[in-house]
């Protein structure tokens, strides 16, 4: 729970690092979150589900945001989130760039969290 907050304290932030851990939390939570509101939602007959689009907009900044610093930390550009729009592929391989373990040490766009943490 304190990643997904941590996530959305940064609800825009798109500059910085996001460890695996941040971003596979906050990704953990949002579909059970998102589950929950559906179960919700049929249980008192409301087909339209507008709870659970109003949910989806809330946070989709901050899923892009987080997406993108987890791609920072990886050493790659946040554009590169623009790749998961190729159909299968493109999924296929943003899900292996988002497991991808941190670059070591400080590159361009900031310090470790993982480093920072351990201090």
């Amino acid at each position: 729970m304190n990643y997904y907050l941590t996530v959305l304290k940064k609800y825009a932030v798109f500059k910085g690092r996001a460890t695996r851990a941040e971003y596979w939390y906050f990704s953990l939570f949002n579909i059970i979150i998102a589950v929950l509101i559906s179960i919700i939602s049929s249980i008192i007959k409301n087909n339209f589900n507008l709870l659970l689009i109003l949910y989806i907009l809330l946070t989709l900044i901050p899923s892009i945001a987080v997406s993108i610093r987890r791609l920072h930390d990886i050493g790659k550009s946040g554009w590169m989130i623009l790749i998961s729009w190729i159909p299968l592929v493109g999924t296929i391989w943003i899900f292996v760039l988002m497991m991808t373990d941190s670059n070591a040490g400080e590159n361009k766009y900031g310090p470790n969290p993982k480093e920072l943490k351990a201090e």
